[in-house]
């Protein structure tokens, strides 16, 4: 069989079912996956967003290998609400193992077509091959194609299930490093991106955020609306803004509002050095993750070690500040976001702008990173509100640097209390755990609110109910990875969600895996250090799992681990996790220069994502979410007074920069039998945890407070 020729039914086609996604399940139908264009393309419908990760070109050869043509006839469409599936969320490196869905959806179209050739044939569907879209009797050799059959075959049918996707030795482009779909137009500049976007009559919006938290707006000068270009000044409640006919101009008029504006204040924030006292004190959702194992015998327990690890807000710092679009026409609405989850949006946006969901569309255009809930939902909603004002024409809003940084969804605080018990032999015979934070999701539509910035602040206003968690069997929030993966012998893991929170939290890349990892393989070092072991034989050690063992045996393999020369103020560090627990397996070796500041030199990294559509695709997840974690490592903190957040641009918000970013090398670890599992948040804690261990290594000296800096180390050495 050539390259891209497959057997028509596939691997199974026939008496055994295979199992319905969850994708499936919620959108059943053929035709609302993919159609197929009689000018020799296939169109592919997804209802997941490229956010940067490529996952528009690891779909599209997921689909060329299933239907058995070649990738450059596949397009795969942004997601929009008007067409295609709905699949909730682009989240949680979760795109990849949904897109099962897509796979059997795209097999099952192959069967309908492989079915209609046969009947024309007149032979049966195992007499037929498809290569590149072309289907052959192999009997007699006569041909037809999808194309041709493009308007015969109806692929507005149920997918039953019956024609299991193909097996990896079928595989023609899956596997390989195809080029990412998206990069050209980025690559040259040409407008791809939501904040390039030009639509017909189209108007800027800027809008006036308070002064502080719970400000609230008296006044403005009406003078404003009289300034050349503005079309319409916006005051909804709290809720100001404006609309212009050119971007210059909105700013300008935005600039006159924000400085004439009046406004009550008050002090609503705790003092920031307070964050965990507070966090700690506050009413909690506690949840026992895990408490298994036999209790040690006391007179087993030659040392008992704790400690106790905390972090800051972090912010999603995304290079472009969020945008959205929006267009009234009589009751009709529709909406440009760079949203993670559209469908959401949709119905979030129709409950606070009291519309029909059915009459409201959402279009996704991309924008910059998101790495979970930052502020694109509340940028559309913003365009919403003004273009109330202006039916007809759209209204195209961009936030400043200022209000992404001080105004978006940040990651929680948290801090982690752990404690240990050893055997006399050195090894892990207890463990409790305690981690405390505010809630990890507060996405639109969460706890019956639209949940949008500009809702909370209109005359009649939708309040943004505090952030909550995802339940432990999606992986969790404030517990993700809390459970260490070592064998530890009795282990008690607890995590306590604050119900109430003095800053907006939602969704931040890995949610609470970041600290999680980083507390408890930073804590792994300790008591490897007190048992006189070294760190990477202690893991080694402890982990059952093979596949664990085998990344971490590959990256301290490939990072020179036990030949590395002594050099002063220069140490390395491991971290470990399994993302969620179920997803890919990644270990991290970096080597830190602690000299006059930290730097980090080289990140050494061994990841297992399962089977692998795209490996460059894989390494360049890896590659951006390590460079992220150094950042967040290293560098970031939201800072704030009594009133407001205060790290509203670069200088108080500094973020790692290219003379900054280390080496990475990542080895991909390849297990086509396996599932595929996503790759784009497993680099992130382990990374955390290899330079906190690192810098451990050099200086001789633990910062178990994050970010690392040398205002950290200083103190540390003090204690």
């Amino acid at each position: 069989m050539t390259a891209g020729a497959s057997t028509a039914g596939g691997s199974t086609d026939g008496d055994r079912a295979a199992s319905l996604p969850r994708g499936i399940r919620a959108n059943p139908r053929v035709s609302q996956w993919l159609a197929v264009r009689a000018d020799g393309t296939v169109q592919v419908f997804s209802g997941k967003a490229e956010l940067g990760q490529g996952i528009l070109t690891a779909l599209g050869q997921l689909a060329a290998d299933e239907l058995g043509v070649a990738l450059h006839r596949i397009r795969v469409l942004p997601a929009t609400t008007a067409a295609g599936p709905d699949q909730g969320l682009t989240a949680g490196s979760m795109s990849i193992a949904d897109a099962e869905a897509l796979r059997m959806a795209c097999a099952e179209a192959r069967a309908l077509f492989v079915r209609e050739a046969a009947a024309g044939f007149g032979a049966g569907a195992d007499d037929v091959v498809v290569t590149d879209g072309v289907l052959r009797n192999r009997r007699d050799g006569r041909t037809t194609s999808y194309w041709q059959l493009a308007g015969v075959v109806d692929l507005d049918q149920e997918i039953r299930g019956l024609t299991a996707p193909k097996l990896p030795p079928e595989h023609a482009v899956v596997g390989t490093s195809a080029g990412r779909v998206d990069l050209p137009d980025k690559v040259t500049g040409r407008p791809r991106f939501i904040h390039d976007l030009s639509l017909p009559g189209q108007l800027a919006g800027r809008v006036v955020r308070p002064p502080s938290r719970d400000a609230r707006l008296l006044d403005y000068d009406r003078t404003v609306e009289g300034l050349a270009g503005v079309v319409a000044v916006v005051r909804d409640g709290d809720f100001l803004g404006v609309v212009a006919e050119t971007e210059t101009a909105a700013e300008r008029a935005a600039a006159v509002l924000r400085r004439t504006g009046r406004w009550r204040q008050e002090e609503s924030l705790p003092a920031e050095d307070s964050i965990h006292a507070v966090l700690r004190g506050t009413e909690a959702e506690t949840t026992v993750v895990r408490e298994d194992g036999a209790p040690a015998d006391a007179a087993t327990a030659w040392k008992t070690m704790s400690a106790t690890y905390t972090r800051g807000f972090l912010a999603h710092a995304s290079i472009a500040p969020s945008c959205g679009a929006a267009r009234w026409d009589g009751d009709g609405l529709t909406v440009w976001s760079h949203s993670q989850g559209i469908h959401p949006l949709r119905r979030a946006i129709a409950q606070a702008a009291g519309a029909d969901v059915a009459a409201v569309t959402v279009h996704h255009v991309e924008g910059a990173g998101a790495y979970g809930h930052n502020g694109a939902d509340d940028a559309a909603f913003d365009a919403v509100l003004l273009a109330r004002a202006v039916p007809g024409r759209p209204v195209h809003v961009v936030w400043s640097r200022q209000d992404e940084l001080a105004w978006s969804p940040l990651g929680s605080a948290m801090a982690a209390d752990v404690t240990a018990g050893l055997g006399p032999d050195g090894r892990l015979v207890s463990w409790s755990y305690d981690v405390w934070s505010y809630g990890h999701t507060a996405r639109p539509g969460y706890a019956g609110s639209p949940g949008l910035l500009g809702a909370a602040h209109t005359a009649r206003p939708y309040p943004l109910p505090p952030s909550a968690d995802p339940p432990l069997a999606a992986g969790a929030g404030t517990a993700r990875n809390a459970v260490p993966p070592y064998a530890v012998g009795r282990r008690v893991v607890r995590a306590h969600r604050a119900l109430t929170t003095p800053i907006r939290t939602s969704a931040l890349r890995t949610l609470g895996a970041y600290l999680n990892v980083f507390a408890t393989e930073c804590f792994v070092d300790e008591v490897a250090a007190a048992a006189g072991r070294d760190p990477v034989e202690y893991r080694l050690a402890h982990l059952t799992d093979p596949r664990a063992r085998e990344v971490v045996e590959r990256a301290a393999r490939a990072a020179g681990w036990s030949s590395q020369p002594p050099q002063e103020g220069v140490g390395h560090g491991i971290g470990f996790a399994r993302y969620k627990d179920s997803g890919a397996y990644c270990a991290v070796v970096a080597e830190v220069e602690a000299v006059h500041d930290i730097r980090v030199r080289r990140l050494t990294i061994a990841v297992d994502v399962g089977r692998v559509v795209n490996p460059d695709g894989v390494v360049n997840q890896i590659e951006g979410g390590a460079i992220q974690s150094t950042s967040w490592t290293l560098k970031e903190r939201v800072r704030f007074d009594r009133m407001r957040i205060t790290s509203d641009d670069w200088e108080s918000y500094p973020i790692l920069r290219f003379t900054e970013v280390p080496e990475v090398v990542v080895e991909v670890i390849g297990r086509p039998d396996e599932p595929s599992v996503g790759s784009g948040e497993a680099s992130q804690a382990p990374t955390a945890a290899a330079i906190g261990n690192a810098v451990a290594a050099a200086l001789g000296v633990r910062v178990r407070d994050l970010p690392i800096t040398a205002e950290r180390i200083v103190a540390a050495m003090d204690d």
